[in-house]
């Protein structure tokens, strides 16, 4: 039998936070961050990072760990999360794996394994602009190298499919043509009990927007400021949804009220795109949002998501 871990997941605006700081002491709970740039202090706002008393009320790991100046991968979030989630099971507690990254959860309790030479830092240049100028390092001859399969199916003159499989085979080592199929069959670490929240696209998009609208009332802009008079943000960090659009707005790049536009867009692209690597797990049991659960009245969700983890882990468990 496998440890057990639980996880919150879900596309960005759903409340994931704020459930699991409800449910995790009702399970000896400790929190395992899975977002890829609440990991970088200073970057609060932005990232909708949990407050400072929230932090104080349940344990949290993998947030705060590391300087904006520095970058941060996959792999080394793997190494990481396991070794939080293993010193929380050491602990007899339970590790809740909370946040809007599918494939930070797959490495988090599957057993993926990342190839050496992986992550090349001409690859992460070119998927930040794919207008950029490509005369030093062309992406099709890349995918030829390392997924000639695939690069017999892709036209080379359609730079995001080249792209995207670079991408996926750069974030998981497993090359496009045999995604599908491989990612699927990843043996588990830990046996997962997994919640997701969704809502109905409209609604979804509102609370979306709801929350930009919030982080800039909040000083998204004066953070970005002090970050960029503080640091070189590193290629990872300032790709950050919102703080890419405010390092623009700084530069006098784009208006203000463009940069909130340019949010908000950016965001519910990144949602459409969590649900699809979500989707890909079929261990997570999907809960619909009502519009008040959305505004953040979670009681009745609360019951919802406590009743289906009291069902599959036995009241013993709790």
């Amino acid at each position: 039998m496998k440890p057990g871990v639980i996880a919150i997941v879900g596309p960005t605006a759903t409340g994931k936070s704020s459930l699991a700081l409800e449910l995790a002491p009702l399970y000896r709970g400790e929190i395992v961050s899975i977002d890829s740039m609440q990991v970088y202090r200073g970057m609060d706002i932005g990232t909708a990072k949990p407050k400072l008393e929230d932090l104080s009320r349940v344990p949290h790991h993998l947030v705060d760990i590391i300087w904006p100046d520095e970058n941060f991968s996959v792999a080394e979030f793997q190494k990481l999360a396991r070794k939080s989630i293993d010193e929380i099971l050491k602990r007899e507690k339970m590790p809740f794996l909370v946040g809007g990254s599918g494939l930070y959860l797959r490495t988090a309790v599957d057993d993926f394994n990342f190839p050496k030479g992986v992550e090349d830092p001409h690859f992460r240049e070119l998927t930040t602009d794919i207008q950029g100028d490509y005369t030093r390092y062309n992406p099709y001859e890349k995918l030829k190298e390392i997924d000639p399969v695939s690069a017999e199916k892709i036209d080379p003159r359609n730079l995001r499919r080249v792209l995207r499989a670079l991408e996926v085979y750069e974030l998981t080592g497993i090359p496009f043509s045999r995604f599908q199929k491989e990612f699927q069959e990843i043996p588990p670490v830990y046996d997962l009990v997994a919640v997701g929240l969704y809502a109905e696209r409209s609604l979804l998009y509102e609370s979306i927007d709801r929350r930009v609208d919030r982080m800039i009332e909040e000083g998204l802009v004066d953070e970005v400021r002090r970050l960029k008079e503080r640091f070189e943000l590193s290629m990872t960090a300032r790709q950050a949804i919102g703080y890419r659009e405010v390092l623009d707005y700084l530069d006098n790049k784009i208006s203000l009220e463009e940069t909130i536009h340019k949010i908000k867009v950016r965001t519910h692209r990144f949602a459409k795109r969590q649900m699809t690597w979500f989707k890909r797990d079929k261990r997570i049991k999907w809960i619909e949002l009502t519009e008040k659960e959305l505004k953040g009245e979670i009681q009745s969700l609360q019951k919802r998501v406590r009743a289906y983890l009291d069902a599959v882990l036995g009241k013993e468990d709790c």
